[in-house]
């Protein structure tokens, strides 16, 4: 059981109810802090003080005074006029994240909402139901408003969701689950929509999986440099200590004990003086690859225990304060690096790719063919990784650069963290097939040198991968090989290496 708090959520406990379903609830000093914050909404709204969002219009049209009677109306009409978002719809992974950020986010207690309202994502969450939420179409800043407004209708009984397998209207549903609809009061529509949780739910769950996918890429280059008989001189822990990047150290270490005792990689001086930088430099590039994703996850596990909502009340001043909070370019900037690092680890993979499949720099068979000219072998697999990572240098481009006024200019700057995110997310779903790529060829060109001659720790990754994909005994529609093997990087966690009594390398 996961206990909301609105502070100390973990990435860790994030991955557990997301991909785990491990239900949640909610702290009782936060059910009392959530109250008193309420009060406070209340108690101001009975003495006709101005309160941005909660008796004015929105955006540019803060200074329209709203009429009690129609505050409910107010909110309302917000969450039906800001739910236009397009496109295809986040997975469900990303809309249970969704759920659980922004759930967290209210139970800090300074979004002014009823305790109802936030029993209503954890009842949501732990049931299954997870909203159907466009991916385009927020600015990230004043919040991901149109993802967020699309969550918000699943509150109210209104759009749809995903339940038990199946996309459905949000009323049926509900009469399934036995869940009574919700219906928003002062404040709360805006409480709901602003926010970062769709570019931080997309960012948590592309960091958790780019995490498990640069391991996996450490054990592909390995195998990698057992069959291009590359030089183990190069990972002397000396040389990397002597530069000092901590990240650098680690991968490799890990490359080092990947392939102890292995009879295919080499030494410096026995069939060549110096490696290709896609093989030697494996330690320096992917250790600055780990780097980008070490900054975004200090940013991930401040951001999902943040307060973005806009006004703030502050229960014990008796305040309400507008500000940005809801601003998205830290997260912005995060997912911005984090691409960085992932399009370079699929770069140097896909030259890898070219140096196992090319026989001007190999002495393996040409393009790993089981009879070469009348059978292409791997040829056009590195085509295709070649073309996923020209599409992942196109979608690095910083999308924080970019901002296009909105809401009448009121609205003068914006994130763009939102796209910044999906594009990581897209990116990371490129590099992983490029890896997988990478693996069948690495696979064959071991098996061309002998397998039993592979590391122990290499071997075995090799045997488990061999289950999904055969051997190339001769040309056939490798297509579904790729997909296949993508499946299973995706699915796989359990690779451990132990070093000095301690675990330093863990998919799990």
């Amino acid at each position: 059981m996961v206990i909301l708090t609105g502070a100390t959520l973990t990435l860790e406990e994030v991955e557990r109810v997301v991909l785990l379903k491990e239900e949640v609830s909610l702290a009782t000093d936060s059910v009392r802090q959530i109250q008193r914050n309420r009060e406070v909404v209340e108690e101001m709204l009975a003495s006709k003080q101005t309160m941005y969002g909660i008796n004015t219009g929105f955006g540019k049209f803060s200074d329209v005074i709203i009429e009690e009677k129609d505050l409910e109306s107010l909110q309302l009409n917000l969450i039906h006029s800001h739910a236009c978002g397009v496109g295809d719809p986040f997975s469900e992974t990303i809309s249970r994240a969704m759920l659980l950020l922004r759930a967290n986010a209210l139970a800090k207690g300074y979004s002014g909402v009823r305790p109802k309202l936030v029993m209503q994502f954890i009842d949501y969450l732990n049931v299954g139901i997870h909203p159907v939420i466009p991916q385009q179409g927020s600015l990230g800043a004043s919040g991901d408003l149109a993802p967020l407004s699309h969550l918000a209708l699943a509150l109210l009984g209104e759009g749809e969701v995903y339940y038990d397998g199946e996309r459905m209207h949000t009323g049926q549903a509900l009469k399934e689950v036995g869940i009574q609809p919700i219906t928003l009061e002062a404040k709360e529509g805006l409480a709901l929509i602003n926010g970062t949780q769709a570019m931080t739910a997309v960012g948590v769950m592309t960091y958790l999986e780019g995490r498990k996918l640069l391991f996996q890429s450490e054990v592909v280059a390995a195998m990698s440099l057992e069959g291009l008989q590359g030089i183990i001189d190069a990972f002397d822990l000396d040389i990397h200590y002597a530069r000092g990047h901590q990240e650098q150290i680690e991968v490799a270490t890990r490359i080092n004990q990947l392939v102890q005792g292995s009879c295919l990689v080499t030494n410096q001086g026995e069939k060549r003086v110096q490696d290709a930088y896609s093989l030697r430099c494996i330690p320096q590039v992917l250790g600055a690859c780990w780097q980008t994703l070490n900054y975004c996850k200090d940013k991930l596990e401040v951001e999902i225990n943040a307060v973005t909502d806009n006004p703030l009340i502050f229960s014990e001043q008796s305040k309400v304060i507008s500000g940005g909070n809801f601003h998205g370019e830290p997260i912005a900037f995060a997912m911005d690096f984090l691409k960085l690092g992932i399009a370079e680890a699929a770069n140097i993979s896909e030259r890898r790719i070219e140096r196992l499949v090319n026989p001007q720099l190999n002495d393996l068979p040409p393009f790993l063919s089981p009879n070469p000219g009348l059978e292409s072998g791997a040829m056009i697999m590195q085509y295709s990784a070649a073309s996923l990572v020209s599409e992942n240098k196109t979608l690095a481009h910083p999308a924080s650069v970019d901002s296009i006024p909105s809401s009448a200019n009121q609205e003068d700057h914006v994130s763009m963290g939102t796209i910044a995110a999906r594009h990581a997310r897209q990116m990371l779903q490129n590099t992983r097939r490029v890896i997988a790529i990478e693996l069948i060829c690495a696979m064959q060109a071991v098996e061309y040198r002998g397998i039993e001659k592979m590391a122990k720790r290499t071997r075995e990754y090799y045997e488990e991968a061999r289950k999904v994909v055969p051997s190339i005994t001769q040309d056939r529609v490798f297509a579904s090989d790729i997909e296949r093997l993508t499946q299973w990087l995706t699915e796989k966690s359990e690779f451990k290496i132990r070093d000095k009594g301690g675990v330093i390398y863990d998919q799990g």
